[in-house]
């Protein structure tokens, strides 16, 4: 998976949890909580469909490192390219 790919289904989940993100504003730098109206249980959802949306599991200890698009491309890729 490329990463145009992955930011792609990353936002797809991310607006699965919060309807009104415009990625147009979206900044990869700033955690998601910061920059939408999630909460904790929004993000685990995020996780979860991330998880079943890619077919990998991601352990608990790691869910900080997907607060943000940067975090998630820079864990997910290599992730994915291994599988």
């Amino acid at each position: 998976m490329d990463e145009n790919s992955l930011r792609g289904q990353i936002i797809e989940s991310l607006t699965k949890v919060a309807p009104d993100v415009d990625q147009g504003v979206l900044d990869p730098d700033i955690n998601f909580r910061d920059q939408f109206e999630i909460d904790s249980v929004d993000f685990l959802g995020f996780v979860l469909d991330l998880e079943k949306k890619l077919g990998i599991k991601i352990p608990e200890v790691d869910y900080p490192k997907l607060s943000g698009m940067s975090g998630c491309l820079t864990y997910l890729l290599p992730l994915l390219r291994a599988t």
